[in-house]
């Protein structure tokens, strides 16, 4: 089981949104791989609907879309990627997403969640909370850029780090050399809605990483 690339271009700057409409801002100042996770807030068509527009905005952009989630809608659309988180990458059917030809990505939270997803060969390992999260509850112990760093060293995948990245952190992420991708939540919005200039900044901090 080995699942594809996400290409050779690093993740860079990976904003989660929870909204398909808020990808087209994104994609117009350079974002070039985003995440919708929507959670509870559509059901049934609603949701299906939503899921169709985000791909079909990634696709006029030629980003790189992983829904989170909804594994089932992301085969029948042909989404480009998927994220699970641990207790999802248990009840999903793997193969059938490797089957379908899309990518996986999933989260870690520890060393031994780590070996765990990487007995499933997946396209990238997010790593965190690499600090206090913003927008959700801590859940699990900070794991700090030297823990980051340590724990990538056994990776031989590419790394997103998330979790209570801002841009007054940001470079300490990066001199780890440990990542390939940012995710961020809430410091790319401004009162709920994408802003572009914040979003640029995050960019311009993030510099060429490789």
């Amino acid at each position: 089981m080995k699942f594809p690339k996400c290409n050779e271009i690093p993740l860079g700057i990976y904003p989660i949104v929870d909204r398909a409409y808020k990808l087209k801002p994104l994609y117009e100042v350079g974002i070039t791989t985003a995440q919708l996770r929507t959670k509870d807030a559509f059901k049934g068509q609603e949701l299906e609907n939503e899921v169709i527009e985000a791909i079909r905005i990634s696709e006029a952009y030629n980003a790189r879309f992983f829904l989170n989630d909804f594994w089932e809608l992301g085969i029948k659309h042909k989404v480009y990627g998927i994220h699970l988180g641990q207790e999802d990458i248990q009840e999903a059917d793997v193969k059938a997403i490797l089957d379908a030809g899309i990518r996986l990505g999933i989260s870690t939270h520890t060393p031994k969640e780590i070996d765990i997803a990487l007995g499933f060969e997946p396209s990238y390992l997010a790593i965190g909370p690499i600090y206090i999260p913003i927008s959700k509850k801590l859940e699990y112990d900070t794991v700090g850029p030297e823990d980051l760093k340590s724990w990538a060293k056994n990776v031989d995948y590419p790394i997103v780090a998330i979790g209570g990245i801002t841009i007054e952190n940001i470079k300490d992420v990066v001199n780890t050399q440990a990542v390939s991708g940012i995710a961020m939540i809430s410091d790319v919005l401004e009162n709920g809605e994408v802003s572009k200039e914040r979003t640029l900044a995050l960019i311009n901090a993030l510099g060429n990483i490789s």
